[in-house]
């Protein structure tokens, strides 16, 4: 347990996080802008960090865990960045620089430049972003989804192995997040679909909980039906992952298709449902709350019988 992790962002997926890491026995220094989510992670056992600099200047791995790209890039280098206070390799002589994992979920591009900025200051980059949303996070098994050099994540594996139950490099930077843009596209269809198809069944006066518990041990079952639909039919869309985070990843997906030349139809349908969503204020729900765009033009709501 030789390293020392700075852990910036302590919001709903962050502050769980760090807080795994303290329970694997890790030294922790902490930093988010609101100073009472920094408040509880020094009460469970991190430190103080004042700056994402101050951060930087006293840990040799450091996770960043922010909302988007122009967070990432001002906490990495914006004044009092991580790479001001970051130590480079070789620095005293032979010995490896820090290594900053950034575990948001932003544009590949955007990792691409993170990543180029820390190779001018010497510091190793790792883009990380995972799946699993808040409950995951709660309990260290989120699926990790890592773009870098193998020799770098080798060095990182067991601080990321505390987080998460599974860790998977898929190729080089930015290839994490691909397959995160993947994952969210994956998880909007099925969203979409699982609301769409309890529309229907409340609208015909079918008790949506009897339709859930029919289907879910068939070919409709997922991990998404299990966590998803109870949340539809008992109106609990307290969030776990935001409408307004998945829109801005289904953007980015949208965004990078777009150079690729790639057309994702349903992807741009699932993103304009959630935009519609967030027009009307409820951008800070869970997305279960998708249903909500189907319910509207149906007429109805998705409740017990």
């Amino acid at each position: 347990m030789s390293h020392t992790i700075g852990f910036i962002g302590l919001g709903v997926m962050g502050r769980a996080m760090s807080r795994n890491l303290l329970g694997a026995g890790y030294k922790v220094v902490v930093y988010d802008i609101a100073p009472e989510a920094v408040e509880n992670a020094v009460a469970a056992g991190a430190e103080r960090g004042e700056s994402p600099k101050d951060v930087a200047s006293r840990t040799d791995i450091i996770i960043t865990m922010v909302p988007d790209a122009a967070d990432v890039e001002q906490v990495l280098m914006g004044c009092d960045g991580v790479l001001e206070g970051a130590r480079p390799r070789g620095r005293p002589r032979g010995r490896p620089g820090v290594i900053v994992i950034d575990m948001s979920s932003v544009s590949p591009m955007a990792s691409r430049k993170f990543s180029a900025a820390c190779e001018r200051k010497g510091v190793d980059f790792l883009d990380a972003p995972v799946s699993g949303g808040e409950p995951k996070a709660i309990d260290g098994t989120l699926a990790i989804m890592v773009g870098g050099r193998k020799e770098i994540l080798d060095r990182a594996l067991p601080v990321l192995q505390a987080m998460g139950a599974t860790v998977t490099l898929t190729g080089p930077v930015g290839s994490g997040n691909i397959t995160k843009l993947a994952n969210q596209i994956m998880v909007a269809g099925n969203i979409v679909a699982m609301g769409e198809a309890l529309v229907l069944a409340a609208k015909a006066g079918v008790d949506p909980e009897v339709v859930f518990n029919a289907v879910r041990g068939g070919l409709a079952g997922s991990t998404i039906l299990d966590a998803k639909a109870p949340m539809l039919y008992s109106r609990d869309f307290k969030p776990g992952a935001r409408i307004s985070l998945h829109e801005k990843d289904l953007r980015n997906a949208l965004h990078t298709a777009e150079s690729l030349g790639v057309p994702l139809p349903f992807t741009s349908m699932a993103q304009q449902m959630m935009r519609a969503l967030m027009n009307t204020s409820r951008g800070d729900l869970d997305h279960a709350a998708l249903v909500q765009f189907t319910e509207h033009l149906a007429q109805v709501e998705v409740r017990k019988g």
